[in-house]
């Protein structure tokens, strides 16, 4: 008797595909909500106008820095944004309890690594998995909301600008007050692995921009 064939499961590359499909179609339709064109939200990110129209194709995978710019220029959030690729959305009024298994949550690519969002729904805070190897730093992340960083595994460098930076091993952790500019990388090469928890944010009323042109992007 032939086995059973197990149904195929996708690769983690695949999903992250899928996922900067709906991604890239979320920030679409918030731009074009707002009556932004592709110029304008190019303009208030500092990104071009290819890599944002790639972007919402989903032929581009947006990293958590972009996601973060993207975002304020929207009148959204990092998190809600990267939310938006999960294929699993979750009804925000249902209150019962959630497990999220290891392979399961939303994710974003960020220099030599990969964040994961923890939760689905509706959420009062909003942590993510963080785990890489990278030893350049990048760009700075700067929000309004304050944060929480926990270190599970490896060593890192946290960079808080003007304020300094501290080297973490596992089990030390890091709380600063929002505005603060922040980073971190590896301190040695090696893989490290991090929760960070930052406050759900008040979101601004978006921005609007001109009446969009229809024919315009």
């Amino acid at each position: 008797m032939s086995p059973i064939a197990s149904p195929a499961v996708p690769t983690l590359e695949r999903v992250v595909d899928e996922q900067a499909q709906r991604v890239g179609a979320r920030i679409r339709a918030l731009r074009r909500a707002h009556g932004l064109t592709l110029i304008q939200v190019a303009e208030r990110t500092g990104l071009s106008h290819p890599f944002l129209s790639q972007l919402e194709r989903g032929h581009a995978r947006p990293s958590m820095v972009s996601l973060e710019r993207i975002a304020r220029a929207l009148g959204t959030s990092q998190v809600e944004l990267l939310a938006a690729g999960d294929p699993e959305q979750r009804d925000p009024d249902d209150p019962r309890p959630q497990v999220l298994r290891s392979s399961e949550g939303a994710r974003g690519p960020f220099s030599q690594g990969e964040a994961r969002l923890l939760v689905r729904g509706a959420r009062a805070f909003e942590p993510l998995e963080w785990v890489g190897a990278n030893t350049d730093p990048g760009d700075y992340y700067l929000h309004d909301e304050d944060e929480f960083l926990y270190v599970i595994e490896g060593d890192v460098l946290l960079d808080l600008g003007d304020d300094g930076t501290a080297r973490l091993g596992p089990g030390d952790s890091a709380y600063y007050r929002g505005g603060t500019p922040h980073r971190w990388r590896s301190a040695d090469g090696t893989q490290f692995r991090l929760v960070v928890v930052k406050q759900k944010p008040q979101l601004p009323d978006p921005p609007t921009g001109r009446r969009r042109d229809r024919s315009q992007p």
